[in-house]
C-alpha cells in the first residue's frame, strides 16, 4: 500500500501538471470504484484544479466549487476528488484521452496535458474514489491520526500511549498515527533499535525518544528521496519493496547495520521484517503459522535456526 513517503512522491508529479488546469472529464470503468453519490461527477468536469492535499494515505484534489476561488485563496469552498489506493492501486500520467483498456484501468482523469489513469493490480476491487463538497465533508474521510512530521515529541507518546499496543500496531494504526503502513513502519523500528512488539507503555524515556527521531528522520529521508525521483519522472513504479530499505523484504538477507540476517513475522497478507541482533537482543519472534508446526521445536535465537537448517 503507498504510504506516506510515496503520496508525497504522487502529489509532487501531480501539482505542476494538474494544478490551475480544468479537469475536463472523469471516465470510470469499474462500478466498485465509486463509494459516494453527491455531489455528482458531473459537478466536477470543467473545474479548475485549485489543490492536491494528502489526507492519511488518501490523495484529496480539490476542484472550484459554484463560486470561483481567486487563485492563492484557501480551497474552502472546493469540491473535493478522494482516492485512496489501497494495496494495488496506482496511478500514471499517460497521453490525454488515453483508453481504459484491460480489466486493471479502473478510471482516468482527463486534461488537455494528459490523463492520470488509476490501476489496480490483482481481481480483489480495494481502490475507492469518493466525492465530497466542501471541507467539512471531506474531514469525514480523515483517520485523525496525528501528523509525525510536524509534531512533537510529548504529542507524538501521547498519541500512541492512548492504547497499550504493540508498536508495530501502534505505528500502523491510522487513527494514532498518518500515512505509515507496514514498510516504512519496519524501516522506522530498525532505525530505532526496538523490537516491533514492544509494548508502548514498556518504553523508556530513552526509547521514546530514539523512537520519535527515527520516525521523524526515516520519513524525511524517503520523502526527500521519492519527491526527488518524481520531480524528473512521474512515479510509474511505486512499490513497498525497495532495494535501499534496511529490512522491509529483505528475508534473509543481511543487516546493513550488523550483519545477521533480516527474520520476519508472517500474518495474513502481510510481514513485519526486523533483525534480531538489533532489534531484540538476538531473540527471534514467533511466527504463529511456524510455531504451531514446530511448537516446542521452535528455536529461539539465530544460532539454533541455523542449527536447525543443517539438520
Amino acid at each position: 500500500m503507498p504510504e506516506l513517503p510515496d503520496i508525497a512522491a504522487y502529489i509532487a508529479a501531480l501539482e505542476p501538471r494538474i494544478l490551475g488546469q480544468p479537469l475536463l472529464g472523469i471516465r470510470i470503468a469499474s462500478v466498485f470504484l465509486l463509494r459516494t453519490v453527491d455531489p455528482p461527477v458531473a459537478a466536477f468536469e470543467g473545474k479548475t484544479v485549485r489543490e492536491v492535499r494528502r489526507i492519511g494515505k488518501r490523495i484529496a484534489v480539490g476542484v472550484e466549487g459554484e463560486t470561483p476561488i481567486t487563485p492563492g485563496s484557501p480551497c474552502r469552498g472546493c469540491l473535493w476528488l478522494v482516492l485512496h489506493l489501497m494495496i494495488a492501486g496506482r496511478l500514471h500520467w499517460r497521453p490525454a484521452g488515453a483508453k481504459l483498456s484491460g480489466k486493471n484501468n479502473l478510471a482516468a482523469f482527463d486534461f488537455a496535458r494528459g490523463s492520470i489513469v488509476l490501476t489496480e493490480a490483482g481481481s480483489k476491487r480495494r481502490a475507492s474514489l469518493s466525492l465530497f463538497s466542501g471541507e467539512s465533508a471531506l474531514q469525514l474521510v480523515d483517520p485523525g491520526g496525528i501528523d509525525v512530521l510536524s509534531c512533537g515529541e510529548a504529542a507524538f507518546r501521547a498519541s500512541l500511549t492512548a492504547e497499550n499496543r504493540t508498536l508495530k500496531r501502534a505505528l500502523t494504526d491510522p487513527r494514532l498515527v498518518s500515512g505509515i503502513g507496514n514498510a516504512y513502519s519496519d524501516e522506522i523500528l530498525h532505525a530505532a533499535k526496538l523490537s516491533p512488539v514492544t509494548l508502548t507503555h514498556k518504553l523508556t524515556d530513552a526509547e521514546w525518544n530514539r523512537l520519535f527521531e527515527a520516525t521523524q528522520t526515516t520519513l524525511r529521508e524517503w520523502i526527500d528521496r521519492l519527491v526527488g525521483e518524481a520531480a524528473s519522472a512521474f512515479p510509474e513504479k511505486v512499490t513497498a519493496f525497495r532495494p535501499e530499505m534496511a529490512v522491509h523484504g529483505r528475508f534473509d538477507q543481511p543487516c546493513p547495520r550488523c550483519g545477521a540476517k533480516i527474520q520476519r513475522i508472517r500474518y495474513a497478507d502481510n510481514e513485519t521484517d526486523y533483525c534480531p541482533t538489533c532489534q531484540t537482543g538476538g531473540k527471534l519472534l514467533a511466527d504463529r503459522s511456524l510455531s504451531r508446526l514446530l511448537g516446542k521445536d521452535w528455536p529461539r535465537t539465530l544460532d539454533e535456526l541455523e542449527s536447525l537448517k543443517r539438520r
